[in-house]
């Protein structure tokens, strides 16, 4: 459906006690379509038994077309699962809400612990469809601005009306009490690129509190939980994060409502195991500690007003939110409007607080002082981790071949050549419902903007209906910074807004950003030319909103943080730097594919370049020899090297989205704002020669003007890297050079990367191969194929140039163009939020004639266009391409010269 709709979103989720179907679309005859084939589906499905092996688990050859090659587990949610558990922080969390509530159905993993799955059989799966998927145990949630008699009568004719009421048994029963508080201990991998190899481990307390259907106690208990861990000012990051105990907060931290009672978790990851006992000892004196002093009204208030930007602030996908917001409470027959009447209850619990003053902290007493229920669970690294789960598997393989007969080898075997000749039929998908190219809107609507000028820098401004909040953001070139100071750049950002500036230090600061904003942060950006290859800006982005009232301390928060921010302090620094550290460490098992389509596509671009310095594992690696460095002022003074060539008025342009009636007070505001930082302003010489000058508005070319880095004697070159790492499934990808977003052929490879990953490259990589996920994708010029979660390496390369020749040899129908051109438009039209209205332009300068240029030119793509291009850019003696696979040890990678091993 992905490719017969124009859906802003589709999906399904497993919880640990529901699944959900959701999705979401702007255009209503794609809404009845969508909701149809989703009953179809949800209620009626297949459940063949081939689903079952493709999908869950089968025993095959591990060569389908050889009987005499080993016999091996495969099955696309076996290897999943086996990719999910090499993430030691989701280990931990499974192995957490397994052992706090060890009766009853949150005991078991819900995705399936990957040595259990191929105990399941394809009988239990339906029986299990059969009783839980049935409309007595379903409820159904809708939003937006469609009638809903239309819905509730198609919901009924096709699926209620077709069942009788059954009494599914499916209520989860309470957790029993436990009269005495339990520890346990589990063992995970080592992590390579850990910031301290020596510590590693993790130690973490987690309390049950209340049923999650009292819908006042699971709010005043949610906040109850941000004010306990949530910023520097919070009790246990004074206690716990500062001292340095370990690099960050435990995985699970904080309130979880997403089980029939819900848990609070304190704890910490990448410690020593030596301090174990002195964890324990400082999460039991700070409750002591919170119950004693309570909290600062002035943080209570930060909270409240989060609250009221978070109802303010409006996203594009309010109504999925709203539907994952109730889902678990409406699951344990909770008052899902109840859920949403928010104002109610931060009114009750302002009163509640006036009543009694130590209200918050009679709850502390009662759930975590006095509670008996509560598990102290501490993990430890074991470097033969991987080693016991292959023996484990391997032995769960051998047990079931070793009661196999001949005549079941040989079934096997004639199955696995039937499953393969089923994937490599073509469906026939006529049933389902589609758009056809002619309900797509042929013009984009236009977005207004306006520009104008505070203190000699650029603004450009955009009316929205922004429900009364303000948003600022403000592009700083990178153009005059020193090349070898490119890799602190992220650094820079991360801190940048905590550390401290101006009178404040770090955790005033924060106090100020959270009463007076709806946040404040810095981010690197690359960004490629729409025209030009070669071409790039180079940036860093400032991003804050705030209510209109608050306006002049959000401004000057930034002009603080221009003029005197406080880089003194090596002690906070350290601290943020061994967070930073630890989350790019714990990113890479859920982002893998990411971080080698980053690789692969390095040597392809000089802005591809850019963005594995800023956010690939050369990034990774950088953060992890900081963080291992025993004295930071070296750092320090290279970060205030940085701070000068990037917060500079003389190389900025700002942006601001406002309501039209407040347009004018935040240019003024603004004009006050640059005349405070006016003193920062420098006109410093750029690093590069050629610099090209691009006006911000077409109609100005006098105007002022975005400043990109033109190279133009770059070099593309082949490169083949390998990153070992201690995972069980691999992220594959390899990119080739093409065209930037102007050229004529740039919408084909658009529609070409997304007609081979629905008709080609996911049967093979997917169906066949089992891998979670995979396709081609293409953006910033580079094309590019990757695979998520894959038992496969170099097999899967050569499906990607499998999908080539497919591309080339043109065995594609009309009907897969259409399919394509709707699969990309949906992405193309899909909803902005008024904060983001104009961004488009202002961070690339692609104005509204170019993306409706790139929308004719999707339109008028043809088979004819899509073969040529895959011959020209894609063919194996036309392409400059770069390959990156993260992985475990791999012997034919390793005796392949043309690889590098990292």
């Amino acid at each position: 459906m992905l490719n017969r709709s124009l859906s802003t979103f589709m999906n399904a989720f497993t919880a640990s006690d529901y699944t959900m179907y959701p999705f979401s679309t702007q255009n209503g005859r794609d809404f009845q379509n969508l909701l149809s084939v989703y009953l179809d589906a949800v209620f009626f499905p297949c459940l063949r038994e081939q689903d079952f092996w493709q999908e869950g688990w089968r025993l095959e050859n591990e060569n389908p077309t050889d009987p005499s090659s080993p016999l091996v587990f495969k099955g696309v949610v076996f290897n999943e699962m086996k990719g999910v558990f090499s993430d030691n922080e989701r280990l931990y969390a499974q192995h957490l809400q397994n052992k706090l509530y060890p009766d009853h159905t949150y005991s078991v993993v819900s995705g399936g612990e990957p040595l259990a799955i191929p105990d399941l059989t394809w009988q239990q799966l339906k029986q299990f469809h059969a009783t839980h998927y049935h409309p007595s145990n379903a409820r159904f949630f809708t939003y937006g601005d469609l009638p809903l008699e239309p819905h509730l009568q198609q919901i009924e004719e096709e699926a209620l009306s077709r069942f009788e009421r059954i009494d599914p048994n499916t209520e989860v029963p309470s957790q029993p009490h436990w009269t005495a508080p339990r520890e346990d201990h589990v063992t995970c991998g080592p992590d390579a690129l850990a910031p301290d190899p020596a510590r590693q481990n993790t130690l973490c307390v987690s309390y049950l509190l209340g049923d999650i259907t009292d819908t006042f106690e699971g709010f005043t208990l949610s906040l109850l939980s941000s004010l306990m861990i949530s910023g520097p000012n919070s009790p246990f990051y004074k206690t716990l994060i500062e001292p340095k105990i370990g690099t960050d907060f435990s995985s699970s931290v904080g309130y979880d409502g997403s089980t029939k009672e819900a848990s609070f978790s304190i704890g910490l990851q990448g410690m020593a195991e030596k301090d174990t006992e002195k964890v324990k000892q400082i999460i039991s004196q700070t409750i002591d500690d919170i119950i004693k002093d309570g909290f600062e009204e002035v943080r209570i208030e930060a909270l409240l007003h989060k609250i009221e930007i978070q109802m303010k602030h409006q996203s594009t996908n309010f109504g999925l939110s709203l539907a994952s917001y109730i889902a678990s409470s409406w699951n344990h027959n909770g008052d899902p409007v109840e859920l949403l009447r928010i104002s109610e209850s931060v009114a009750r619990f302002r009163k509640e607080l006036e009543e009694n003053p130590r209200f918050l902290q009679d709850k502390v007493k009662h759930y975590f002082k006095e509670n008996t229920h509560r598990l102290t669970l501490s993990m430890s690294p074991d470097q033969t981790y991987l080693e016991k789960q292959a023996v484990a598997e391997e032995e769960k393989l051998q047990g079931k071949i070793r009661d196999l007969s001949d005549s079941d080898r040989q079934d096997i075997y004639e199955k696995g050549l039937e499953l393969l000749a089923a994937q490599n039929k073509t469906q026939d998908a006529s049933c389902l419902p589609a758009l056809k190219v002619s309900d797509i809107e042929p013009a984009i609507p236009v977005t207004p903007v306006q520009f104008g000028t505070a203190g000699l820098v650029p603004v450009q401004y955009c009316e929205q209906p922004t429900n009364g909040l303000v948003y600022f953001r403000a592009m700083c070139s990178l153009n005059s910074l020193p090349e070898d100071l490119r890799l602190y750049v992220p650094l820079f950002c991360s801190i940048i807004t905590k550390m401290g500036c101006g009178a404040l230090d770090y955790r005033q600061q924060a106090q100020q950003m959270e009463l007076r904003t709806g946040g404040m942060s810095v981010s690197t950006q690359v960004i490629p030319d729409s025209t030009e290859m070669d071409m790039f800006e180079q940036a860093i982005l400032l991003s804050s909103s705030c209510l209109e009232r608050n306006l002049p301390h959000m401004f000057q928060l930034w002009s603080d943080i221009f003029n005197s921010p406080n880089f003194d302090d090596t002690e906070r620094l350290r601290v943020l730097v061994m967070m930073a550290a630890q989350e790019l460490a714990n990113g890479i098992s859920y982002s893998g594919h990411m971080y080698a389509l980053t690789r692969a596509g390095r040597h392809l671009t000089p802005a591809a370049d850019l963005q594995e310095t800023f956010g690939g594992m050369d990034q990774v690696r950088f953060m992890k020899r900081v963080a291992e460095m025993s004295d930071l002022s070296p750092v320090i003074r290279t970060l205030s090297r940085v701070k000068i060539h990037l917060l500079n008025p003389e190389n900025m342009r700002c942006a601001v989205n406002a309501t039209p009636q407040k347009i004018t007070d935040t240019a003024a505001q603004l004009e006050t704002f640059m005349k405070d930082v006016a003193k920062t302003r420098k006109r410093r010489k750029t690093v590069r020669e050629t610099i090209v000058k691009k006006p911000l508005d077409p109609m100005d070319e006098s105007g002022p003007s975005r400043k990109l880095i033109s190279e133009v004697n770059f070099q593309p070159c082949q490169m083949k890297t390998f990153f070992e790492l201690p995972f069980t499934v691999n992220f594959v990808s390899e990119s080739i050079r093409t065209v930037p977003f102007c050229h004529e052929d740039y919408a084909s490879l658009c529609l070409l990367a997304r007609m081979m990953t629905a008709k080609f490259l996911h049967g093979e990589i997917r169906e066949k191969g089992g891998a979670y996920g995979g396709g081609a994708r293409m953006g910033s010029g580079v094309f590019s194929f990757y695979s998520y979660r894959d038992p496969n390496s170099v097999q899967t390369l050569s499906a990607f140039h499998r999908g080539v020749d497919w591309a080339k040899s043109g065995c594609f129908t009309q009907q897969d163009i259409d399919e394509a051109k709707l699969s990309v438009f949906s992405a193309v039209d899909s909803p902005v939020a008024p904060s983001d209205k104009g961004m488009g332009r202002f961070l690339s300068g692609v104005t509204d004639e170019m993306k409706q240029g790139h929308r004719q030119r999707l339109f008028a793509v043809n088979h004819h266009n899509l073969v040529d291009v895959a011959e020209r850019y894609l063919g194996a003696g036309h392409r400059t391409c770069g390959v990156a696979v993260l992985g475990p040890e791999n012997d034919a990678i390793k005796k392949d010269p043309s690889w590098i091993i990292k």
